[in-house]
């Protein structure tokens, strides 16, 4: 226990002697990371519910068959469209 409490009480002085020698950490690349993996994940689970309401409104309503499945592809490609944006914008400050 006393070796993690000296670990964790050295590492910020380890890691801000590093940073002061021009080899600090690249946070620009870590965020964009997180990101992606957020609008990644909220992608999906966005598309599952709408694939989810569109079954379920196709079983209950047979006849609207067509109008749902144009609503949920246009939705689903909205859905896309926001991991997409966020890719570029990624792309643009990483580069």
């Amino acid at each position: 226990m006393l070796v993690l409490i000296v670990l964790i009480i050295l590492t910020p002085a380890a890691f801000a002697a590093d940073a002061t020698a021009g080899g600090g950490t690249n946070w620009i690349a870590i965020s964009a990371g997180f990101s992606m993996a957020i609008a990644s994940g909220a992608c999906g689970y966005a598309q599952a519910k709408a694939t989810a309401a569109a079954c379920e409104g196709m079983a209950r309503n047979p006849g609207a068959t067509a109008a749902i499945r144009f609503a949920l592809i246009l939705g689903l490609v909205l859905i896309e469209s926001m991991a997409l944006y966020t890719f570029a914008i990624i792309f643009a400050k990483v580069s």
